[in-house]
């Protein structure tokens, strides 16, 4: 996939890996940059930067997401490049709210769905096209203190694949970005922040491997769209990680419960409030 001369839609692009990607895509000879957020002032800024066009979205509607696909083909032509990338993190286990939960599974796998559903079949009637989705590292291994992220992420991830395979004939490609700790907002920004306090560690979102920064994230995810490679591991390690789980899964389990124990050390785990109110506890 070369991106000169491409028009791009990313979402979640009012900071972060959104932003540094539509930096690169712009950096890259893009066409035109439709730089999407719910936060539609960031959106405007960034997209001032690269001569783009910033929209507030909210991903989880999906009549917003077609309206962002017809908008942007009326505007600026045939979209080539859909970076479906809008996310958040939360914390939470069992005890979690059905609500919550839907609402991160609208954005974090419907969104991609819905994306891909309103792109493809232009993409397809004009010789082809990329979608990049981005999932997590969560979303090939776990992430400690949230089940919601887990649950979506890997659904995020096997939604990439389904159509890397399913739609690979008509011309249309696929990565899927599965890091680790990014500097971006994404703790602030997360209606946990203060359960949080601030500490990356606490929400199992840093990493032992290094916090990678966005600009290096969205590098990444040009060669592997260069080259048509499904994943993009920006913390390499990860591969590592899912050989060891596939190899031999009850190990991987222990170790994660060692890791999920040095994480919180002496405090609640994830899921204790679930049985905190119990007799006896």
């Amino acid at each position: 996939m070369d991106i000169e001369g491409r028009v791009v839609v990313v979402t979640g692009g009012g900071s972060g890996i959104g932003e540094a990607l539509a930096r690169a895509f712009a950096g890259a000879g893009a066409a035109h940059v439709v730089v999407a957020d719910l936060d539609g002032h960031a959106a405007r800024r960034v997209a001032a930067g690269i001569g783009g066009t910033g929209v507030q979205v909210d991903v989880s509607d999906a009549d917003a997401i077609v309206d962002l696909v017809d908008g942007t083909e009326a505007a600026h032509g045939p979209i080539g490049v859909f970076a479906s990338n809008a996310g958040y993190v939360t914390l939470g286990g069992l005890e979690d709210t059905d609500e919550r939960i839907q609402h991160m599974w609208d954005v974090h796998v419907m969104a991609h769905i819905r994306a891909a559903r309103a792109v493809i079949p232009q993409m397809v009637a004009n010789g082809g096209g990329y979608l990049l989705n981005t999932a997590s590292a969560a979303g090939l291994l776990t992430q400690i203190g949230s089940l919601a992220y887990s649950v979506t992420k890997h659904a995020a991830v096997a939604v990439a694949e389904w159509v890397a395979i399913s739609h690979h004939h008509q011309g249309i490609r696929v990565s899927v970005l599965c890091p680790q700790a990014v500097r971006t907002n994404i703790v602030a920004n997360s209606p946990d922040a203060r359960a949080m306090g601030g500490d990356e560690l606490n929400t199992g979102v840093a990493s032992g491997d290094g916090v990678v920064e966005p600009d290096q994230v969205a590098r990444l995810c040009l060669e592997a769209m260069a080259e048509e490679r499904f994943w993009v591991l920006p913390h390499p390690e990860v591969a590592e990680y899912v050989q060891r789980k596939a190899t031999d899964v009850d190990r991987w389990l222990a170790g994660m419960r060692r890791l999920q124990a040095a994480l919180y050390g002496d405090g609640p785990l994830p899921g204790d409030a679930l049985v905190a109110d119990l007799p006896g506890r």
